[in-house]
């Protein structure tokens, strides 16, 4: 087993890397919509996809 992480110590720390990258993002993302903010990033006024986000 320690052979193993030894050879492949630099995919091992590049993987954990992404998958602490990806999972702030997801994060990020639920708290923001928890917020009402857009994920777009643009204004819902003028989106033809408004009634499918706030559903009211």
């Amino acid at each position: 087993m320690l052979a193993f992480i030894e050879q492949n110590i630099a995919t091992l720390i590049i993987s954990l890397i992404l998958i602490l990258i990806v999972t702030a993002i997801i994060v990020n993302m639920v708290k923001n919509k928890k917020k009402g903010k857009s994920s777009c990033g643009c204004g819902c006024s003028g989106c033809s996809m408004y009634k499918n986000c706030h559903k009211n």
